[in-house]
């Protein structure tokens, strides 16, 4: 029932700014191009084992727990956020990419990134952009915690590059690295948590939410061969919490089987191992259109007294 309300609110709040949406695409200025270093920062707190032996049964073994944190649970700083912002945004048609455009007067992609930095569980946010677009991001590090740690990486031809990229710049130590687009400001610290927490306990995981229309299979006359049954349709998100090992091990696999990923815990699907889904919420969209930018500057009107719609389990 609630998910329900929610789509119809959502289908209205679309409907009645339809018209005036193309009013809210409002380019940054543009000062100049900021240096190739990133900002002072600490490191991101390490993680440390300890050993004990068990014996049950008559039998020995060894355990092997996270220091100050209950088995599964996330150290403070343990979290390495790749932000993807290399998109060139065609489907948007401004003058520069989506995700720099204003919404309520600041550049999309620095909203997630703020929304991040200020997450205990994070410990560095590595950038992924165009050199010509850094000064963006280095203008918010001074009004976010010291103790995070900024990188920058490249941007390559595909998404699955730039996340590549990306993962290379992420500490050895990390438990989770969580990719993020950044044209979605409006994610949650409560929905990454909830992600970052499912991604240690599985190996990935990824916020979604039930898909609200009915979708069908079609052959390739249009043809209809079946109704999907929706239960069991979603529709994903991100961030996407995956162990990094896992994933550097599936970008081995996609490199030698030369796949092409739309998204990056369908590398974990290739590899045959599980992905769990983290119920999101519907208010986490991406924006992409004249349209999105709309609802987007909507929701964020309706966020200091509105709780997010949360998409039901």
């Amino acid at each position: 029932m609630q998910a329900q309300r929610s789509v119809q609110k959502c289908n209205a709040v679309r409907g009645k700014l339809e018209l005036c949406s193309i009013q809210c695409i409002k380019p940054i200025s543009r000062v100049g191009v900021a240096p190739f270093a990133s900002s002072q920062c600490v490191a991101a707190p390490t993680r440390r084992a300890h050993c004990a032996v068990s014996s049950r049964g008559g039998r020995t073994s060894l355990v092997v727990r996270a220091s100050g944190s209950a088995a599964g649970s996330l150290q403070p700083g343990s979290v390495s956020v790749v932000l993807l912002a290399g998109g060139v945004g065609k489907r948007m048609g401004a003058a520069i990419p989506k995700q720099y455009l204003e919404l309520r007067g600041q550049p999309i992609a620095t909203y997630s990134l703020e929304t991040f930095a200020r997450m205990p569980e994070v410990g560095e946010i590595v950038i992924v952009c165009d050199p010509s677009w850094r000064d963006v991001f280095e203008k918010r590090f001074p009004g976010l915690p010291s103790h995070i740690k900024f990188k920058w990486a490249l941007p390559g031809p595909e998404r699955q590059d730039s996340v590549f990229n990306g993962l290379q710049q992420v500490e050895p130590d990390a438990a989770i690295v969580a990719v993020h687009d950044s044209a979605r400001p409006l994610v949650t610290p409560e929905d990454a948590a909830k992600c970052m927490s499912d991604g240690l306990a599985v190996g990935a995981a990824v916020l979604g939410v039930q898909v609200k229309p009915t979708i069908k299979e079609v052959d390739k006359d249009l043809m209809v061969i079946k109704t999907l049954q929706r239960s069991k349709l979603w529709e994903v998100q991100t961030p996407q919490c995956i162990r990094p090992g896992l994933l550097r091990e599936g970008f081995d696999l996609v490199k030698r089987e030369n796949l092409e990923v739309t998204d990056d815990v369908s590398i974990i699907e290739a590899m045959g191992r599980p992905v769990k889904i983290t119920p999101g919420s519907y208010t986490n969209i991406k924006v992409t259109t004249p349209d999105d930018m709309a609802v987007a500057e909507k929701f964020l009107e309706e966020r200091a007294h509105a709780a997010p719609v949360v998409a039901a389990a």
